[in-house]
């Protein structure tokens, strides 16, 4: 098809001529369509226009429902075995209330007499929930009373007051001073060698024959002291005892009684008129044991607070006080003198809060 001609737009008749009427041809064509159809799909509603389909695929349903009730030969062999119970591949999520209804009816159908058979031989079954309930089991840590970062003293800074700066100092000092009171005036070591003179043969034989000879006196003097004893036995056992004899006893005998029930009549009746102070007693000792109980409760709080409990076989030694001294402060940041001591400070910290096994110091050979 050819261009078209162009016309001159000189006038409202050449205007008019002009005109396109492709926009109205396009409506009516539409509107004769959606009436056609039985409307427009932008003036109805949404219930119309989407449909949720709520029909079942019932063929897959059933392919997959076919699947499962195949059983494996190794489930088949096992299942011939009453107390072998069957682990599944992949394990599925039920509810409690579906598992409960599950296991009330395979323990109807299995019936009595098994279950006192498994009672009875002592068999317990290994795969059941109660066991992995137990063995998850979390385990809770301890919280430490003791921070993961404690702040120093004001006297430990690079610019310190004096005041602050000679406690510190002092405290450093007390420290140092208590350890070598304590290598001082602890127990020394049993010496590996003891001074003296080696002895001779000679002394050595006639230390012997002394040892000897005093042993066998002591055992002549020993016999001789057995030999009159067993006479003096002897002479007692063949005297007789008369019948006065006897009654005289008998009559010292509850004598003896008597008196011992009377003094214990008169200890019972003391106790019961001392009975208020027995009271007043109990009470102060109760007191007295309550106090001893909050001063150790005390004690091992702050016991915590300033070491660890015991781990290993080494004992936490805290680290010194990391002070400056007296020469070294500057009054400023860029004359301060460098020093490496963040990790030993955590791995100190670590170890005081009972995270890590405190170790002993290693010496270079």
């Amino acid at each position: 098809m050819g261009k078209k001609a162009k016309t001159s737009r000189k006038g409202k008749k050449a205007w008019r001529a002009n005109i396109s009427t492709e926009e109205i041809e396009d409506f009516f064509e539409k509107s004769t369509k959606d009436a056609l159809s039985g409307g427009s799909l932008s003036s109805a509603p949404t219930d119309s226009l989407f449909v949720v389909d709520k029909s079942r695929d019932l063929l897959v349903k059933r392919k997959i429902e076919k699947h499962r009730e195949k059983v494996l030969r190794s489930d088949s062999v096992l299942q011939k075995n009453p107390f072998v119970q069957l682990v599944p591949s992949s394990i599925q999520k039920k509810s409690k209330r579906k598992h409960n209804e599950v296991t009330k009816a395979n323990d109807a159908t299995q019936g009595g007499p098994k279950d006192d058979f498994a009672t009875a031989s002592g068999m317990v079954d290994i795969w059941d929930e109660k066991g992995e309930d137990k063995s998850k089991s979390k385990k809770k840590s301890k919280s430490s009373i003791i921070p993961a970062v404690e702040v120093e003293p004001p006297g430990c800074s690079f610019n310190p007051s004096l005041e602050s700066h000679q406690d510190v100092l002092a405290h450093a000092v007390a420290e140092e001073m208590q350890k070598v009171y304590q290598n001082e005036l602890g127990p020394q070591p049993v010496p590996l060698t003891v001074p003296g003179e080696a002895i001779n043969d000679e002394d050595m034989y006639f230390i012997e024959a002394d040892d000897g000879s005093d042993d066998d006196e002591m055992n002549l003097e020993n016999l001789g002291e057995n030999e009159d004893s067993t006479q003096e036995k002897r002479s007692s056992k063949t005297k007789r005892v008369t019948q006065v004899v006897l009654n005289r006893r008998a009559r010292r005998k509850e004598q003896l009684k008597m008196e011992a029930e009377a003094k214990k009549f008169k200890e019972l009746s003391k106790e019961i008129d001392s009975l208020p102070n027995i009271i007043q007693e109990i009470a102060k000792e109760d007191e007295e044991k309550q106090k001893r109980h909050l001063r150790r409760v005390v004690a091992k709080q702050e016991r915590l607070k300033s070491c660890p409990p015991r781990l290993g076989r080494h004992k936490f030694q805290p680290a010194p006080v990391q002070v400056l001294l007296s020469e070294e402060i500057t009054g400023s940041l860029r004359k301060l003198k460098g020093c490496c001591t963040l990790a030993k400070d955590r791995y100190k910290s670590l170890e005081k809060r009972g995270l890590i096994v405190p170790t002993a110091k290693s010496r270079r050979k």
